[in-house]
């Protein structure tokens, strides 16, 4: 494969940044460079001004870890969601994939990750403790494990349960009868909406 010729160190420069994001090969990382290349400076200013206050001003909810421009996120300081019902996820994406469903009036639990000794993610490294805090100190009589049906999902979930068992809370899982895949971004809003309206009482198998 020829390597390609940018003409311009700079330029290329910016398709390599480009490039190193998900999703993103070199023809459309280029096609991108172009594209702000064409733009009137004060656009190019404000565009990368967004994405630098956000690395810098973002805020984790100091309840769920959810993002937040405060200590606590939107959701957690409503006072109309229901505090008896905590849903566990793995991301921020989760929890912005169930808001669009607008089916769950709840609050999270957001663990930033899964069990995945193949990745070096261990149990101690996601915020379970603090979980088990919000379990022993609030009035939650419901905790729903709504993570991914991967191995790692399912290894996560199992763990959480034992922790959890020894607290008069009951545990239930979004229902998987449906056909949705791994990832709960990826599920469209009616299915993931039904299963968590349809969720189930957790069996450890």
């Amino acid at each position: 494969m020829l390597k390609q010729n940018y003409s311009s160190r700079l330029l290329e420069r910016a398709v390599e940044e480009f490039s190193s994001l998900p999703g993103i090969g070199k023809k459309s990382a280029l096609r991108l460079a172009l594209h702000l290349l064409k733009q009137p400076k004060e656009n190019i200013e404000r565009f990368g001004k967004a994405f630098i206050d956000l690395r810098n001003e973002v805020k984790y909810c100091s309840v769920c870890n959810m993002i937040t421009d405060d200590e606590l996120c939107a959701v957690c300081s409503d006072p109309g969601r229901d505090a008896s019902i905590i849903c566990v996820v793995e991301s921020i994406r989760d929890v912005l994939s169930i808001e669009n469903t607008e089916r769950y009036k709840g609050l999270y639990h957001v663990l930033g990750g899964i069990i995945s000794p193949m990745d070096g993610v261990g149990p101690g490294d996601l915020p379970v403790a603090e979980l088990i805090r919000r379990v022993k100190d609030g009035n939650v009589q419901e905790v729903i494990l709504a993570l991914s049906t991967s191995m790692e999902g399912d290894t996560t979930s199992f763990f959480l349960y034992k922790k959890l068992s020894d607290y008069p809370v009951k545990i239930t899982t979004i229902a998987r009868g449906v056909g949705f895949g791994d990832d709960l971004e990826y599920t469209d809003e009616l299915t993931l909406g039904k299963s968590i309206e349809n969720r189930q009482i957790f069996k450890l198998n």
